[in-house]
């Protein structure tokens, strides 16, 4: 399972992740760059303190591997 990790930082300095599953592939950075910028201007998202984003820090895809191990 492919994720899209989108990363801020937030006022006070905190990183911030957004966890998009199963982006649409293959990825396109400017795509991605007017998303985070979107989501910036949109001010809907705080940090744990309730602190605003403030910047896009990067994006990242993250490629897991789920395997279920029968132990019965």
């Amino acid at each position: 399972m492919k994720v899209l990790e989108l990363n801020f930082l937030s006022e006070e300095g905190k990183n911030v992740r957004i966890a998009v599953d199963e982006p649409i592939d293959p990825i396109d950075s400017e795509q991605v760059k007017t998303a985070m910028d979107a989501i910036l201007q949109a001010d809907v998202f705080l940090d744990t303190e309730g602190n605003p984003l403030k910047e896009a820090k990067s994006a990242r895809i993250v490629d897991k591997t789920i395997t279920t191990i029968d132990i019965d």
